[in-house]
């Protein structure tokens, strides 16, 4: 069982089509490009996604200067295409009901799209060089190739 009690939120604005940021979080092309924070990469071979509830999804991301590797996965439990997305994110070997869950909820602004991130069963701060600072480096990626389409 998910500890609501560990848990932390991100949020972006993207000058980018909620149809465009959906599209970056569900397209293992699109994905590959930006689904790791900064200083690591996510070979596309590596990206597999089925994109439905009770699909599952999985992606290797590399560091660039060591090479080593993480293989990371979950399933998607909640699919509103361009609203919401929640899944739970985690090492493909662990149960699914122990991972973390993520939730990104998309919402149109005249200028583009607001993303909020929500990620519950994992402590994250900013400092911590892990759950928050990856995601937050991540969600930077992210920006980054939206700014990039």
């Amino acid at each position: 069982m998910i500890d609501e009690s560990k848990s932390f939120t991100l949020a972006r604005s993207f000058a980018a089509t909620p149809e465009e940021v959906w599209t970056a979080w569900t397209d293992p092309d699109a994905a590959a490009h930006w689904w790791h924070p900064e200083g690591l990469s996510t070979p596309r071979e590596s990206v597999e996604m089925d994109v439905r509830e009770g699909g599952t999804y999985t992606y290797t991301m590399v560091d660039d200067a060591d090479g080593t590797r993480l293989v990371t996965g979950g399933e998607y439990r909640e699919v509103l295409p361009y609203e919401r997305l929640v899944f739970s994110w985690g090492d493909p070997k662990d149960e699914i009901e122990d991972c973390p869950i993520v939730t990104l909820v998309l919402t149109p602004t005249s200028e583009g799209t607001h993303m909020h991130f929500h990620l519950a069963g994992a402590d994250g701060a900013e400092g911590d060089n892990f759950y928050y600072d990856g995601w937050n480096s991540a969600l930077d990626m992210l920006g980054e190739h939206l700014s990039r389409r």
